[in-house]
């Protein structure tokens, strides 16, 4: 591998997914060098080109493109658009997967049997094919066969318990995370699963089926509320913004908006009480330690409230931040994207595009001291490299690809 070359540079990926799991994990393995070809039906491609407004539009014509949800999880791709249901079109797409080392699917539990694409039908054809499935439920259990959607799964995956405000309360009731947690720790666990598959394969020779359920995931990611019941057996009750386990961790109001303080320790706790002027009363026995203040939550919420509604989100941010207490506003989008620390790291990019040009882009998070992340290309159109990569990676003459376009079998962008 050349010097500096990205991390997945050599790795070819199959792309069957659509939506948001499967592209957000093949995007992350884009982003790290793997060429990444996305097969995508001919009519209409991955369901997310509709889900708008907003939509990119034609930067000659001002026709409208592909919806902005299809830009946030695709970048870095090839689209070929093929017709899998057709038998011409299943020897297309196996003959890409024998070039491929990872394939990765989010059809329900058997549906690439049909098309004999799936695990069962390539592994022996393809032993050291690192072949992963993202579904709802996973390949196992009573629920296998249904079709899992994130709302669904944060649902029944418990988030929406501890999520929200407490039923007695304005507002009560059980609550979405406002981004598709689910979707997306579930695209994360199946690309970091991946990158152990293919170290297993470099190891072995061995390819395997990785087999990722978001439900599953979601119940992993339950983290410490989950332990919580698992040690009580207590199911966690939803708190609005407060932490079930830490005192102070939520928003306050000041005299122009609120702000968030997350005092994680005694020491930060001492701190926060002086900047409030509450030394006296912050050092009342019933608040030492976490545990007590997590007992005294209400009592020690009144008494900061009544401080807090004195003075600014600025005000307050900067006096805590002045002694190591952390402390921030609630921004906006708009305000996330116009913050110095934000703008700083370059986590809004613009990406070149087919049709608009360009489009604006977020910044993947990880930062590689010897091979840093350089994004290969914007969102492809729909079928944009049908004919390089049926030429390129199976040696299809451009009469035969220009036959299959007539018969329908495969789209090409014009």
């Amino acid at each position: 591998m050349p010097k500096n070359a990205a991390p997945l540079t050599g790795v070819r990926v199959l792309d069957l997914t659509r939506i948001l799991a499967g592209p957000w994990a093949t995007q992350n393995l884009a982003d790290l060098g793997a060429e990444v070809i996305k097969i995508e039906h001919p009519n209409g491609g991955d369901d997310t080109r509709q889900m708008g407004p907003p939509f990119v539009r034609d930067q000659h014509t001002g026709e409208i493109g592909d919806a902005a949800y299809f830009l946030a999880a695709n970048r870095g791709k090839k689209s070929v658009a093929i017709d899998i249901a057709k038998p011409e079109g299943q020897k297309l797409v196996r003959g890409l997967a024998a070039s491929c080392d990872v394939l990765v699917e989010n059809f329900k539990v058997g549906g690439l049997a049909r098309y004999g694409l799936d695990y069962a039908s390539l592994r022996t054809e393809l032993p050291r094919l690192v072949y992963c499935s993202i579904t709802g439920f996973g390949q196992t259990g009573p629920y296998r066969q249904r079709a899992g959607y994130d709302y669904l799964i944060q649902g029944m995956g418990g988030l929406m318990s501890v999520t929200g405000e407490p039923d007695d309360k304005p507002g009560g009731g059980p609550q979405r995370a406002g981004v598709a947690l689910a979707d997306v720790m579930s695209g994360m666990y199946a690309a970091l699963g991946i990158l152990a598959a293919l170290r297993h394969r470099d190891a072995t020779g061995a390819g395997q089926h990785l087999d990722i359920g978001m439900l599953d995931v979601q119940v992993a990611v339950l983290v410490n509320q989950s332990m919580n019941f698992l040690t009580t057996g207590t199911p966690p009750q939803r708190m609005g913004n407060g932490h079930p386990n830490i005192v102070p961790y939520q928003y306050f109001p000041a005299t122009d908006g609120q702000f968030i303080l997350a005092v994680g320790n005694d020491a930060q706790f001492r701190r926060a009480m002086q900047v409030l002027g509450l030394g006296v009363e912050g050092a009342d026995l019933r608040f030492a330690t976490i545990a007590l203040r997590v007992a005294n939550r209400e009592a020690l919420l009144a008494l900061m409230t009544e401080r807090t509604r004195t003075r600014s989100v600025d005000d307050w941010v900067n006096a805590m931040e002045a002694v190591d207490v952390p402390c921030g506003p609630i921004n906006t989008i708009d305000r996330v994207f116009a913050d110095p620390q934000v703008k700083a790291r370059g986590m809004q990019m613009s990406l070149a595009h087919e049709c608009a040009g360009e489009v604006p882009s977020v910044a993947n998070p990880m930062r590689f001291s010897e091979t840093p992340i350089r994004y290969q290309s914007g969102p492809p159109l729909l079928g944009q490299h049908t004919r390089e990569v049926l030429r390129d990676v199976l040696g299809a003459s451009d009469a035969d690809i220009t036959t299959w376009i007539g018969q329908g079998l495969v789209k090409e962008t014009p």
